[in-house]
């Protein structure tokens, strides 16, 4: 039954009853026949014209039921930009105010799980990519090994040195993998401490010292003489920073420079950054520098080519920090690696 159906039957019913009694009343009464007539005909215009009105002044509420209803079955087929209209009764204005926010929110919502949905098949496909790469070397020389291809055993070396190197390169995607994964996850918790950064610089550089030498790069470090300790996990800014600096390692020519700069940012807050004099970062790429498995062309060969989740992994730890970070393009050459992290107290 329509809202608009049970109203009216409301209304008739309670005039009804009214009516009865009324003319009950009229003759027990024992009016005079013309008297009686006339009360019963004024009692049945007033139950029409009590009708009508309910019927009008009901409208504006039906009206808006109806949009309320009308609105909800286009949320259910997906359409999000219609808004209901107020209402001059302040309850239906409030519903419709209340009704519209909803709308905004799913839309918000609906569109995020686009988003997500759409980033996780992008992942999946380059996460398919990179573990098809290693795997497919080293089914190769495994099968080459095993059907005594190689004979000599200087060709034999390299090709155990060759999938060594593969296999470090598959157990470092899924590492990184799982260290994205942990960071997702809900109510990641930090171990803050005040922590010296020319220690946390000092200990970076310490990882990745081979790194360094084998590229015979050299490393300019330029820190205030006074600093204060910084407030941070340490273990997880160690691996954020350190990620930041493989990217710029992997990228820096043979003998090339880098830069590490540490200054007071805005008050509680001190910004590192790391510069090198790579080839730089293309304007289309700089926006999805930090996605996860984004990698622009440059990178996409052998010898610089990573798993391009490491600046992805190094965004979130810094966000966690209530930190941020970006990228600049240098003037002269290369790009420049900044984040922000709270100093401690």
């Amino acid at each position: 039954m329509k809202i608009r159906t049970q109203l009216l039957l409301a209304n008739l019913v309670s005039i009804g009853v009214i009516g009865v009694f009324l003319i009950f009343s009229y003759i027990e009464m024992v009016l005079p026949p013309k008297v009686f007539n006339l009360l019963v005909l004024i009692t049945l215009v007033a139950t029409v014209l009590s009708t009508i009105v309910h019927f009008y002044l009901t409208q504006p509420f039906i009206k808006s039921i109806q949009d309320i209803s009308d609105g909800a079955e286009k949320i259910r087929e997906g359409n999000f930009n219609d808004q209901l209209k107020g209402s001059k009764i302040v309850e239906l204005h409030t519903m419709a105010v209340n009704f519209n926010e909803m709308n905004n929110q799913l839309q918000k919502t609906f569109q995020h799980l686009t988003k997500s949905e759409s980033s996780r098949k992008q992942l999946i496909a380059n996460i398919s990519h990179d573990l098809r790469t290693p795997i497919a070397s080293i089914q190769a020389f495994t099968e080459a090994l095993e059907d005594g291809v190689v004979e000599d055993q200087e060709t034999f070396q390299q090709y155990l040195r060759t999938l060594n190197l593969e296999t470090q390169r598959l157990s470092h995607l899924i590492d990184e993998l799982f260290q994205l994964s942990q960071l997702d996850i809900e109510g990641v918790t930090l171990d803050r401490q005040s922590y010296h950064l020319d220690q946390l610089i000092l200990e970076t550089l310490q990882n990745q010292w081979f790194q360094i030498e084998n590229k015979k790069l050299e490393v300019d470090v330029d820190l205030p003489e006074r600093l204060m300790p910084v407030l941070i996990d340490s273990e997880k800014m160690k691996q954020a920073i350190i990620n930041l600096l493989e990217n710029a390692i992997r990228y820096s020519p043979i003998k090339g420079t880098i830069k590490i700069v540490g200054r007071q940012d805005v008050k509680g807050y001190m910004k590192i950054s790391i510069i090198d004099e790579g080839p730089g970062i293309s304007p289309e790429d700089i926006p999805h520098i930090f996605e996860r498995l984004y990698r622009g062309e440059k990178s996409r060969n052998k010898e610089t080519g990573g798993s391009g989740l490491g600046l992805a992994i190094a965004k979130s730890i810094i966000e966690l920090h209530s930190g941020e970070i970006g990228v600049e393009q240098n003037t002269k050459a290369g790009c420049t690696f900044w984040f922000t992290i709270p100093e401690g107290k």
